[in-house]
Protein backbone atom coordinates (compact mmCIF):
# COMPACT_ATOMS: atom_id res chain seq x y z
CA UNK A 1 0.00 0.00 0.00
CA UNK A 2 2.62 2.52 0.59
CA UNK A 3 3.72 2.06 -2.80
CA UNK A 4 0.83 2.69 -4.72
CA UNK A 5 0.65 5.62 -2.23
CA UNK A 6 4.34 6.55 -2.74
CA UNK A 7 3.82 6.42 -6.77
CA UNK A 8 0.45 8.69 -7.02
CA UNK A 9 2.49 11.31 -5.32
CA UNK A 10 5.08 11.65 -7.74
CA UNK A 11 3.26 11.42 -10.88
CA UNK A 12 2.95 14.55 -12.78
CA UNK A 13 0.84 15.98 -16.16
CA UNK A 14 3.19 13.90 -18.43
CA UNK A 15 2.35 10.12 -18.79
CA UNK A 16 3.74 9.24 -22.11
CA UNK A 17 6.83 9.79 -24.60
CA UNK A 18 4.13 11.76 -26.71
CA UNK A 19 2.90 13.85 -24.11
CA UNK A 20 6.71 14.99 -23.10
CA UNK A 21 7.44 15.42 -27.12
CA UNK A 22 5.04 18.12 -27.40
CA UNK A 23 5.77 19.54 -24.14
CA UNK A 24 9.05 20.55 -25.21
CA UNK A 25 7.86 21.72 -28.70
CA UNK A 26 5.45 24.10 -26.66
CA UNK A 27 7.94 24.91 -23.90
CA UNK A 28 11.03 25.84 -26.15
CA UNK A 29 10.75 25.54 -29.94
CA UNK A 30 7.48 27.92 -30.53
CA UNK A 31 8.66 30.44 -28.50
CA UNK A 32 11.97 30.37 -30.26
CA UNK A 33 10.25 30.73 -33.79
CA UNK A 34 8.00 33.65 -32.48
CA UNK A 35 11.05 35.60 -31.20
CA UNK A 36 12.86 35.25 -34.61
CA UNK A 37 9.50 36.16 -36.32
CA UNK A 38 9.42 39.28 -33.73
CA UNK A 39 12.94 40.09 -34.94
CA UNK A 40 12.88 39.65 -38.56
CA UNK A 41 9.27 41.59 -38.75
CA UNK A 42 11.07 44.29 -36.50
CA UNK A 43 14.50 44.64 -38.81
CA UNK A 44 12.68 44.64 -41.94
CA UNK A 45 12.20 47.21 -44.39
CA UNK A 46 10.52 50.69 -43.45
CA UNK A 47 7.34 50.42 -43.67
CA UNK A 48 5.69 54.13 -44.53
CA UNK A 49 2.64 55.82 -43.09
CA UNK A 50 -0.70 54.31 -44.66
CA UNK A 51 -1.84 56.89 -47.17
CA UNK A 52 1.92 58.53 -47.52
CA UNK A 53 2.72 59.72 -51.35
CA UNK A 54 6.07 60.37 -50.37
CA UNK A 55 7.35 57.39 -47.81
CA UNK A 56 10.89 59.41 -47.37
CA UNK A 57 9.29 62.71 -46.10
CA UNK A 58 6.63 61.08 -44.17
CA UNK A 59 9.28 59.17 -42.40
CA UNK A 60 11.51 62.88 -41.95
CA UNK A 61 8.50 63.99 -40.52
CA UNK A 62 8.22 61.11 -37.44
CA UNK A 63 11.90 61.35 -36.65
CA UNK A 64 12.46 65.11 -35.96
CA UNK A 65 13.43 66.86 -33.51
CA UNK A 66 10.20 68.00 -31.73
CA UNK A 67 12.20 71.78 -31.29
CA UNK A 68 12.97 73.86 -34.36
CA UNK A 69 14.98 76.65 -35.29
CA UNK A 70 13.39 79.07 -37.48
CA UNK A 71 16.03 82.44 -39.01
CA UNK A 72 14.20 85.36 -40.20
CA UNK A 73 15.83 88.07 -41.86
CA UNK A 74 16.11 90.69 -38.98
CA UNK A 75 16.19 94.08 -40.98
CA UNK A 76 13.56 93.01 -43.45
CA UNK A 77 11.30 95.75 -44.04
CA UNK A 78 8.12 95.40 -42.73
CA UNK A 79 4.85 94.96 -44.44
CA UNK A 80 2.15 97.51 -44.89
CA UNK A 81 -1.35 97.05 -43.73
CA UNK A 82 -2.47 97.00 -47.23
CA UNK A 83 0.06 94.03 -48.16
CA UNK A 84 -0.75 91.89 -45.10
CA UNK A 85 -4.26 92.33 -45.80
CA UNK A 86 -3.89 91.03 -49.26
CA UNK A 87 -1.21 88.30 -48.26
CA UNK A 88 -3.87 87.00 -45.16
CA UNK A 89 -6.90 88.93 -44.63
CA UNK A 90 -8.44 88.80 -48.02
CA UNK A 91 -9.89 85.53 -48.63
CA UNK A 92 -12.10 86.05 -45.96
CA UNK A 93 -13.08 89.66 -45.22
CA UNK A 94 -13.40 90.62 -49.26
CA UNK A 95 -16.25 87.68 -49.12
CA UNK A 96 -17.53 87.47 -45.99
CA UNK A 97 -16.81 84.18 -45.16
CA UNK A 98 -17.53 82.31 -41.77
CA UNK A 99 -19.57 85.85 -40.59
CA UNK A 100 -16.44 87.90 -41.18
CA UNK A 101 -17.16 91.93 -41.80
CA UNK A 102 -16.33 92.82 -45.16
CA UNK A 103 -13.66 95.03 -46.03
CA UNK A 104 -15.39 98.31 -46.52
CA UNK A 105 -19.08 97.42 -45.03
CA UNK A 106 -19.36 100.37 -42.79
CA UNK A 107 -22.04 98.57 -41.41
CA UNK A 108 -20.91 95.72 -40.53
CA UNK A 109 -17.74 96.94 -39.28
CA UNK A 110 -19.33 100.01 -36.74
CA UNK A 111 -20.11 97.88 -34.09
CA UNK A 112 -16.43 96.64 -33.98
CA UNK A 113 -14.74 100.04 -34.30
CA UNK A 114 -16.88 100.88 -31.64
CA UNK A 115 -14.65 98.77 -29.41
CA UNK A 116 -11.54 100.14 -30.07
CA UNK A 117 -8.23 99.65 -31.97
CA UNK A 118 -6.67 97.96 -28.82
CA UNK A 119 -10.52 95.46 -28.93
CA UNK A 120 -9.68 94.73 -32.36
CA UNK A 121 -6.13 93.59 -32.54
CA UNK A 122 -6.49 91.93 -29.78
CA UNK A 123 -9.27 89.76 -31.46
CA UNK A 124 -6.82 89.66 -34.93
CA UNK A 125 -3.90 89.06 -33.33
CA UNK A 126 -4.97 86.25 -31.20
CA UNK A 127 -8.05 85.02 -32.85
CA UNK A 128 -11.65 85.26 -32.82
CA UNK A 129 -14.29 83.04 -34.10
CA UNK A 130 -13.45 81.04 -36.97
CA UNK A 131 -10.66 83.72 -37.41
CA UNK A 132 -6.94 82.03 -36.24
CA UNK A 133 -4.65 83.68 -34.52
CA UNK A 134 -3.74 86.22 -37.45
CA UNK A 135 -5.85 84.81 -39.50
CA UNK A 136 -3.36 82.13 -39.94
CA UNK A 137 -0.29 84.03 -40.62
CA UNK A 138 3.17 84.58 -39.48
CA UNK A 139 3.54 88.17 -39.19
CA UNK A 140 5.04 90.51 -37.09
CA UNK A 141 2.32 92.69 -34.16
CA UNK A 142 3.13 95.98 -36.12
CA UNK A 143 2.37 94.11 -39.17
CA UNK A 144 -0.90 93.23 -37.81
CA UNK A 145 -1.89 96.68 -36.27
CA UNK A 146 -1.75 97.85 -39.42
CA UNK A 147 -3.76 95.50 -41.32
CA UNK A 148 -6.23 95.88 -38.65
CA UNK A 149 -6.14 100.04 -38.96
CA UNK A 150 -6.17 99.48 -42.96
CA UNK A 151 -9.46 97.33 -42.76
CA UNK A 152 -10.79 99.41 -40.25
CA UNK A 153 -10.27 102.78 -42.01
CA UNK A 154 -11.84 101.66 -44.87
CA UNK A 155 -15.13 101.09 -43.16
CA UNK A 156 -15.02 104.77 -41.34
CA UNK A 157 -12.68 104.73 -38.63
CA UNK A 158 -9.96 107.32 -37.93
CA UNK A 159 -7.65 104.79 -36.45
CA UNK A 160 -3.85 106.39 -36.42
CA UNK A 161 -1.52 103.93 -38.46
CA UNK A 162 1.08 102.44 -35.40
CA UNK A 163 4.64 102.90 -36.38
CA UNK A 164 7.59 101.16 -35.82
CA UNK A 165 9.15 102.22 -32.52
CA UNK A 166 12.83 103.72 -32.97
CA UNK A 167 15.93 102.26 -33.53
CA UNK A 168 17.83 100.72 -30.51
CA UNK A 169 21.24 101.90 -32.15
CA UNK A 170 19.22 105.32 -32.44
CA UNK A 171 18.45 105.86 -28.88
CA UNK A 172 21.58 104.31 -27.67
CA UNK A 173 23.47 107.09 -29.78
CA UNK A 174 21.60 109.96 -28.78
CA UNK A 175 22.91 110.11 -25.05
CA UNK A 176 26.43 109.35 -26.23
CA UNK A 177 25.83 112.42 -28.69
CA UNK A 178 25.09 114.55 -25.82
Amino acid sequence: MSEQAHEEAHTGPIKNPKQLLLAVLFSFVVPIFVIIGLVYSVTSENKPQAGSVNPEKSVSERIQKIGSVEIRDANRALKTGEEVFKAQCTTCHSAGLAGSPKFGDAAAWAPRIKTGYEALFTSAKGGKGAMSAQGGGDFEDLEIGRAVVYMANAAGAKFAEPQAPAKADAVAAAPAAK
